[in-house]
Order: C-alpha cells, then structure tokens, then sequence
C-alpha cells in the first residue's frame, strides 16, 4: 500500500491513520518518518486543535516490523547507525506527549509493543471492547523503545509496569480500564463516533488554556512543587489576556455557553 499514513483534519481534529492493515499496521521507516513529520506540522498549524492517532482495519500498531528486523540483521549499518536511525523515529512519540495540544488514541485490536509505547505518549486513550495492549517486547528478545518504559510507569506505577514489560502479559480491554491504561472503553461500533465526538469537543474548548495545562501536567511528572507553582502563575496569568478567557467570563456574566475561538 502506498500510503502508510492517512492525515485527515475536521472540525479542528487532525486524525492520523496508520495504515498498513495487512501487517496490522507494524511500523516501517517510512511510516515512523511520515507520522514524525505529520506532528510536527499538526503543532504549528492553527487549524489543529486536538490530534487523533488510530490504525486502520482491524489493529492499533503491532509495533515493529518482526520480519523486516529479521531481514535487517544482514543490514551493513553499524549498531551506532542503527541506534541513531531508531532514536530519530522515537521522535514521534515524544512529540505525541509534549506537543501542546490533546492527543487521544483511537485503539481497535492489539497495541503491541512500539504501538503500545505510541498509545501510552497519547494523553488519553479510547479503546474498543475487543482492544488488546501488550508490551510483547520480551517475546522476541528485545527490550524495548518508543518510551514506553517512561509512560507506562506513570500510568500505572513502577511494580505493574516492570510486571507488564518482564511477562508480556496480553490485557483485554476490561482490564486496561481498570489499571488506568485506557480512560474509556466502548463498543466497537461506537468507538469512532465517540471518540471523533470527544476530540472535537476538545478542539472547540481553550485551545491556549488546555495547551498550557498540558504542560503544566507534563512538567509535574518530574518537577518539585515550587516548579510546578511557579509554571502555574506564568500560565494561569497568560491566559487572563486571552480572547478565549474573555469570552467565558462573557458567557459567565450572560448565562451562555461560551464560543471559544482557540485565541
């Protein structure tokens, strides 16, 4: 297929379709370059207010390509080189959690391995009755990339997530609910509807508001709270010249909803 990566934008979400269904949508180098360049371009573009990653047909991400790392090992690349190359593609995650707009994962079927570590940068996931998550990592011998250590830690704390990286456990969609792995589950026909529905109400809210709170949420993972308070007062005063906190405070005085124009 020639395109591994199908880019969308509507109502203010952009929504980012890997697209390799055949190979469950398992990462090449040109899908991990297209979807890179794609977050790069979705944090300076006005018209992009809430980002959604899913994959195409019945499969979130299998995570790396098992074949083609078969075929590699022949490569003439240095372990160096192929450490940079590698490094370069994880950019795609750390964009997906530091680029200053929501981002939500859309998961139908498996999240395995990359995938799931791409799944977990996202700030929220919606996942479908029959979503499945593993870090599948210690199944073929590898130890793992795309951050996931970093997230997965976070999301469920340290012992969970060393238990989840050393057994590759295969979690159901029941079960990543109740660890805090996924923020919602629902049926598999809704799931897109639900999920676009959500993105959008995201899209239409404070745009500058809910950038900073990312940050501010971002930064609290690692930072004291002294830091975090400081954060705070910069952001929450910036946000007092704001179009956006002008008009709420109209809606406010004139008992509407607020039209929010993402300035």
């Amino acid at each position: 297929m020639d395109e591994v990566l199908l880019e969308r934008i509507e109502d203010g979400v952009l929504t980012l379709t890997l697209n390799r269904p055949d190979r469950l949508n398992a990462f090449s180098p040109d899908m991990c370059d297209r979807l890179h360049q794609a977050l790069l371009r979705a944090a300076e573009t006005r018209a992009v207010g809430a980002i959604i990653l899913t994959g195409a047909g019945r499969a979130f991400c299998a995570g790396g390509d098992v074949k083609a790392m078969a075929e590699s090992q022949h490569s003439d690349q240095t372990p160096e080189e192929r450490m940079v190359d590698l490094r370069r593609r994880m950019e795609a995650a750390r964009l997906l959690h530091e680029i200053a707009k929501p981002t939500i994962a859309m998961v139908r079927g498996p999240a395995a391995g990359a995938g799931l570590s791409l799944a977990l940068a996202c700030d929220l996931r919606i996942a479908g009755t029959e979503a499945r998550f593993t870090t599948a990592f210690a199944k073929v011998g590898l130890s793992g990339d795309f951050g996931g250590h970093y997230f997965l830690t976070r999301i469920v704390g340290t012992a969970k997530a060393r238990e989840l990286y050393f057994t590759s456990t295969m979690l159901d969609a029941t079960r990543a609910l109740e660890l805090g792995l996924v923020n919602r589950v629902v049926p598999d026909g809704s799931l897109e509807a639900e999920t676009i529905a959500f993105a959008r109400s995201l899209a239409a809210g404070p745009r500058v508001a809910l950038g900073y709170m990312k940050q501010n949420l971002n930064l609290a993972e690692t930072a004291s709270l002294a830091q975090v308070m400081d954060a705070e007062a910069m952001r929450h005063t910036r946000c007092f010249g704001t179009d956006d906190h002008r008009e709420a405070a109209a809606a406010f005085v004139a008992k509407r909803p607020p039209v929010f124009t993402g300035r």
